[in-house]
């Protein structure tokens, strides 16, 4: 079971991801990797907004150890949620892993503009993805210390 250094609780993880399919692999790969022991999946960049704030119908909410954050998201795109999430003082340490399918390098530089913590691009089959899954949990995980929410 994967946990924050030093915490007894369960890490939990919010994947943004509107592709159905690309959410099932990513579930998939995430579960095989023992990543997350809490994992809430939001489907566009407003609702993973709604989340993070607290807003209805996520009142409950606990806030994510880690996002992982496609960039391709409807509504709002992942760009602006990024910005949102960094510039605000309640979520800015909350590390946010932009994973997508996008390999252009305007992305990743804007990306790292707005001040994502890392940059991956989403492969696009299960072994490619359950790769990305243990790197995750091998380095935010298992090596890094994340600040409690």
């Amino acid at each position: 079971m994967s946990r924050v250094p030093g915490a007894t609780r369960p890490i939990r993880i919010l994947l943004a991801e509107d592709s159905p399919a690309d959410e099932r692999l990513a579930l998939i790969a995430l579960a095989r990797a023992k990543v997350a022991n809490e994992l809430v999946v939001c489907r566009d960049g407003d609702e993973v907004l709604d989340h993070l704030h607290g807003r209805p119908p996520h009142e409950d909410r606990k806030l994510p150890d880690l996002v992982l954050l496609d960039l391709n998201l409807p509504r709002r795109s992942g760009f602006d949620v990024l910005a949102e999430i960094k510039s605000d003082p309640t979520l800015r340490r909350i590390p946010v892993v932009v994973l997508t399918t996008s390999t252009s390098d305007q992305d990743v530089l804007r990306s790292y503009d707005l001040h994502a913590n890392s940059y991956v691009t989403k492969p696009v089959t299960l072994a490619g993805l359950s790769e990305v899954a243990a790197a995750i949990d091998s380095f935010w995980v298992q090596i890094v210390t994340l600040p409690n929410p």
